[in-house]
């Protein structure tokens, strides 16, 4: 009886061993071809377009960028000993997601900026009086009202210019022979204000004129005088058009400034540029502006002058573009899109969803070895959903394509200085 025990107690044990050894090799076989399979068969994405997948090194198709070859999960993970896993977490990362490693070639960019139409104050006019007098007659009834260049704007009742018009017409009268008083007379009149087919008409009838008319020079929209004037502010318009506080009956004195006359036809365009976008734009760079009020329409030109300061409660810089509007006639104070095309020499760029930005601080993802590690970055300028990176990396270094995927949603990365 023992010895039959003993007998089957040995069978058992052989059945066993079996097994096992069978298992361990079916195991091994299955390793062997996940490892040869993952040697055979390589793949490279875009890590800003993960659905492109190709099978040979390349560039993207959609944005142009170096194709990254893709890590084998299961071969990555399969070398892991207990010494990476026991890493912190706060600062390393165990992963296996695409990489990919900074761009050295130069960038086209396009810059987006909004804008407004403003008056271009170079050809703003202003309507003076040249003598002191009483404003009997106005011709300009409310604020932006058009006027023509020698179309009647006011007439004025003036004693010194009534005087020199009695003293022409005494010349005129008792001394016609001495021209040369008659010609000083005149041109008195004429600096005046007076406008030379009133004076003929007043030397044809012998009778001076108690009121003289004040005609524009300009072709325009009417403002009052100081206010529509150059300031730091971005020029605002009222949605009303209220009358003007210049009245009849009121009195003027010489040189004093009556009317400002604002050429629609010669316009600004201000571009407000975004601090990061300061150091790339420059006088010359192209732009493409799109009017709202003309939507289907594209302006082509360039950056005329970039002005050298902040404008009140702004902290963006402001840029000019000159533009004739003699075709559109674009409303002044409408809005504008604008695209500006820069080509900039700066080199290392990252995918912006490789960078991390912790507040004050912008970190990614360095791979080392089999885990990927935060590292600090100092970053510039970002376009075209790229970053520059201006310091903290070499060209070589691989990141993290996306360094969001690897942040905890509990945990909070910890970077040395």
């Amino acid at each position: 009886m023992k010895k039959k025990t003993l007998i089957i107690k040995t069978f058992l044990l052989l059945s066993i061993g079996l097994g096992s050894l069978g298992f361990a090799g079916c195991k091994d076989q299955s390793k062997a071809k996940v490892t040869s399979n993952a040697k055979a068969e390589e793949i490279y994405t875009c890590s800003m377009h993960p659905q492109v997948i190709e099978h040979a090194p390349g560039r993207c198709p959609i944005c142009g960028m170096t194709l990254v070859k893709k890590e084998n999960a299961a071969r990555e993970i399969s070398a892991v000993d207990l010494s990476t896993l026991l890493q912190p977490v706060n600062n390393t990362v165990l992963s296996s997601i695409p990489v990919t490693a900074m761009q050295t070639e130069k960038q086209q960019l396009q810059l987006n900026a909004l804008g407004t139409v403003e008056y271009d104050t170079r050809f703003m006019k202003t309507i003076s009086a040249w003598v002191s007098g009483r404003i009997d007659k106005l011709y300009i009834k409310y604020r932006f009202q058009p006027v023509r260049a020698g179309e009647k704007v006011m007439e004025i009742y003036s004693p010194e210019l009534l005087t020199a018009q009695q003293n022409l017409l005494f010349l005129v009268k008792n001394d016609p022979e001495n021209t040369s008083l008659i010609h000083a007379a005149k041109q008195k009149l004429l600096l005046l204000g007076m406008h030379e087919s009133d004076l003929q008409r007043m030397i044809n009838n012998g009778k001076a004129q108690a009121n003289i008319t004040i005609y524009s020079n300009y072709t325009g929209h009417i403002h009052e005088a100081g206010q529509m004037g150059y300031s730091a502010q971005p020029v605002s318009l009222p949605t009303e058009t209220p009358e003007l506080t210049v009245k009849e009956g009121m009195y003027v004195d010489r040189g004093q400034p009556v009317f400002q006359v604002n050429d629609m036809r010669h316009v600004w365009i201000t571009l407000n540029l975004y601090p990061g976008d300061n150091a790339m734009i420059k006088k010359g760079t192209p732009v493409t502006i799109i009017p709202e009020t003309e939507p289907d329409k594209k302006i082509e030109a360039k950056i005329d002058f970039i002005e050298p300061f902040y404008r009140d409660n702004s902290r963006t810089l402001t840029a000019r573009v000159y533009f004739n509007n003699s075709d559109l006639m674009i409303p002044v104070g409408s809005q504008v899109k604008a695209t500006l095309h820069v080509n900039t020499s700066l080199n290392n760029w990252l995918p912006q969803a490789a960078v991390l930005s912790l507040g004050l601080n912008k970190v990614v993802f360095l791979k080392e070895g089999k885990v990927f590690k935060a590292q600090q970055v100092s970053t510039g300028i970002s376009a075209n959903n790229l970053i520059q990176i201006t310091g903290g990396l070499n060209a070589k270094d691989s990141v993290a394509a996306n360094a969001q995927f690897l942040v905890d949603s509990e945990g909070f990365i910890k970077v040395k200085k």
